[in-house]
């Protein structure tokens, strides 16, 4: 897969609530093109997590 596939995978996956499966793909997609919009993706939903799931998110 690309990193755009990777990147639009990221968005489906937390379009459904899947943040696990949603962080793989950003990280997958930015690992193959360091300058993906999954990096704004990612740090969105790192937010995310870490303002509502501090419990369960822990980088």
């Amino acid at each position: 897969m690309t990193s755009e596939e990777f990147y639009l995978e990221g968005n489906e996956y937390r379009r459904q609530g899947d943040f696990a499966k949603a962080m793989n793909s950003y990280t997958e997609a930015i690992r193959l093109d360091k300058n993906s919009p999954a990096v704004v993706a990612k740090e969105m939903l790192e937010n995310i997590m870490n303002y509502y799931h501090k419990d369960y998110y822990n980088p």
